[in-house]
């Protein structure tokens, strides 16, 4: 009996070891079966917590998918390993990499970016929904000194609540401007000596003044009796006019007919000139043509204009003649509107703001810098004209 017992133990974990090889065997080619007839699962596309995902390197199990070693991404600096562009490529749920959002901002959702922004003024409580009973649809800027203040007050007595008004201050002379109520409301932007085309290439992005379907960008010594803002804007959507400015009251020494007041129309496009003045009666100074002193952009106009604003040139000399390069047709979207005129008082107070130097007065020295400036303009503007069409050439 006890031979017998020994023998059926035996007989007994020979069977064991036999199940155990045949069980392993079968999983070994089921396992086989599943891994061929199932995609290869991502540990990225696991709803893990992130102490698991963070333990465990996403980026070598990634590679080794696609043929790579651990050898080969120890080689490579952190900084690729770890890139938002590469993470995003490899379906990373939890990295954000979104190549259409505005430059600088690819890391973010799509739904928090805001790229635009405007001048409206918000409370510090409430709702914010309900900070705006009115949201002003147009931006009117004035470079101003304190010494204008009674023609800026009737100026901007000729903008309705409509008109978000915007004072760029030369002279540094902000708080008196709180004797008028409506200075209460407006922005001011208060930096020593500078035009305003300085202040226009800093303060005016197109995305922040996206809000605004037109920008006036005006100087201080302009007469407005007879002008009428809502009535300007109507005219100005009725001929649909890109860029515009008011008739000049033709009777104060003027340079350009273009921009002389018509008493017999509403808008008009185009003129003649002196002899020789104009080789095509579609281009400066005969058409597509508004001075510096007084112009109104669209939205989408200004966009344009501000990229050709030259940083170091100040003073805009030369912008007038360059403006139809951002409209198409230009002859037909830039134009004056007659009925709603002003008068250029030429008072130089900017021309004050300069320095005595050799001898000239301060007026001669900012002249002479506004004549310098046309001339690096124009070269700027053909070598680079130049430059592409030659690349055109060889492209």
């Amino acid at each position: 009996m006890g031979s017998f017992n020994r023998s059926s133990g035996v007989l007994k974990k020979s069977n064991d070891g036999a199940r155990l090889i045949i069980t392993t065997i079968l999983g070994v080619v089921f396992g086989f079966f599943v891994g061929v007839t199932f995609p290869a699962i991502s540990v990225t596309k696991l709803n893990l917590p992130p102490h698991v995902l963070s333990s465990i390197d996403v980026a070598i199990i990634e590679d080794r998918r696609s043929g790579g070693t651990n050898k080969d991404l120890e080689t490579k600096p952190s900084w690729i390993r770890n890139s938002s562009t590469e993470n995003n490529q490899s379906g990373d749920p939890t990295k954000i990499y979104v190549e259409t959002n505005p430059r600088g901002a690819e890391l973010l959702p799509p739904g928090i970016v805001v790229p635009q922004t405007d001048f409206y003024l918000r409370r510090l409580w409430g709702n914010p929904n309900e900070d705006l009973t009115i949201k002003p649809k147009y931006l009117v800027t004035f470079t101003v000194g304190y010494e204008q203040r009674k023609n800026i007050d009737a100026a901007v007595k000729k903008f309705s609540e409509n008109f978000q008004i915007l004072l760029f201050h030369y002279d540094g002379r902000t708080s008196e401007w709180d004797q008028f109520d409506w200075s209460k409301r407006a922005i001011h932007v208060s930096i020593k000596k500078q035009t305003k085309w300085w202040y226009a290439k800093r303060f005016l992005h197109p995305d922040v003044v996206a809000a605004y379907d037109y920008i006036f960008i005006w100087d201080e010594d302009l007469g407005v009796e007879h002008f009428n803002a809502e009535k300007y804007i109507e005219l100005v959507k009725k001929h649909g006019l890109e860029i515009s400015q008011p008739g000049l009251e033709p009777n104060k020494g003027l340079t350009w007919q273009m921009t002389k007041r018509r008493g017999d129309s509403e808008v008009h496009k185009e003129t003649e000139e002196k002899p020789g003045w104009c080789g095509d009666p579609h281009l400066p100074p005969c058409a597509a043509f508004v001075e510096i002193m007084a112009p109104v952009f669209s939205r989408d106009a200004w966009r344009c204009v501000w990229h050709m604003i030259q940083n170091d040139l100040v003073h805009g000399w030369g912008l007038d003649f360059a403006l139809r390069r951002c409209v198409e047709p230009a002859h037909e979207k830039i134009g004056v509107v007659d009925s709603q005129w002003i008068v250029h008082q030429v008072i130089p107070s900017l021309g004050n703001q300069g320095e005595s130097e050799e001898g000239k007065a301060p007026w001669q020295g900012v002249r002479e810098r506004c004549k310098f400036e046309w001339m690096q303009f124009q070269s700027r503007f053909a070598d680079a004209d130049k430059q592409y069409f030659a690349q055109m050439v060889k492209g």
